[in-house]
């Protein structure tokens, strides 16, 4: 089935699925939006409770999404260097908490394949004390379009047992990784908490002198909002300007200041910078302006 084309709603799951609403309310829904309108109002009924919903509309969204919805940014993914030592990757992997890292070569749009912390660990395990040749531990990458959808990216991931892949753009060029674990994080949700801001608003104000700011805040939009000059020339969003400025993926409550700007990481995922908190002293704010 092509990546354009809707999943099928005719298989034999489905229609005895379509059967047990239409006896519960009536008519079958026609389409996929009064199927999710079906489950809201079976969850106002007590059929199952919000969590259940959301997860039930997480079906749908996985199969509507495209990769390049989701994916890992280039400029956020943690990678190793092909040619590195096995003692100067190690705190890399310890720093990061990941299991799987992209290997590259002379830049980011080389992926020569995938090293598994696991493999390494197994070399230290072994001493660590013969010559290391990181080609002999790394797996093979997996490469995707933007354009694919997830549902079909999940199907590969099952049937390959692979879980991560290196996301191209329509020229050949590294976009950014994606994992199993963030496709499925589209049907059972992001672990939120009181540092979460409104999906739609990258950036917020909370005071007079903090701010709520998604790290995919482009660079341009946050210099506008601001009035900041940071460059744009390698990286495009907040989170790589943090990623660059520190030398590594930071953990929540780890701060970093830049130009006078106040940068504190209030979520992080295993793989990403999600928000920050960002304290501005003596600064004129255009977007505060705007605001007010």
């Amino acid at each position: 089935m092509s990546d354009d084309q809707p999943p099928s709603t005719n298989g034999p799951r489905q229609r005895r699925w379509l059967s047990r609403i239409r006896q519960r309310f009536g008519a079958a829904p026609k389409d996929r939006a009064e199927v999710v309108e079906y489950l809201r109002r079976a969850s106002k009924k007590g059929l199952f409770d919000a969590d259940e919903q959301a997860m039930l509309e997480g079906v749908f969204e996985v199969s509507d999404t495209h990769v390049r919805e989701i994916m890992i940014p280039r400029s956020l993914m943690v990678v190793v260097e092909r040619d590195a030592d096995a003692r100067d990757i190690l705190p890399i992997i310890i720093e990061s908490g990941h299991s799987r890292f992209p290997v590259i070569g002379d830049d980011r749009d080389e992926v020569a394949g995938i090293l598994m912390a696991k493999d390494l660990l197994r070399y230290f395990a072994d001493g660590g004390n013969s010559a290391f040749d990181i080609r002999e531990y790394m797996r093979a990458a997996i490469f995707i379009p933007e354009s694919k959808r997830l549902k079909t990216l999940l199907k590969e991931f099952r049937a390959s047992h692979n879980h991560m892949a290196i996301v191209v753009d329509e020229y050949g060029g590294v976009a950014g990784l994606l994992t199993i674990e963030d496709v499925l994080e589209q049907i059972v949700g992001d672990i939120d908490d009181e540092h979460d801001i409104e999906e739609d608003i990258f950036i917020q104000r909370d005071s007079a002198t903090q701010f709520s700011v998604h790290a995919l805040t482009r660079i341009d939009d946050f210099n506008e909002y601001f009035g900041s000059e940071f460059s744009d020339e390698d990286y495009g969003t907040v989170g790589g300007l943090i990623l660059s400025e520190m030398g590594k993926l930071p953990g929540r409550d780890e701060t970093v200041t830049i130009d006078g700007y106040a940068f504190k990481v209030t979520r992080a995922g295993r793989r990403r910078i999600d928000t920050l908190q960002v304290t501005v002293s003596g600064k004129d704010v255009p977007g505060v302006a705007k605001d007010q």
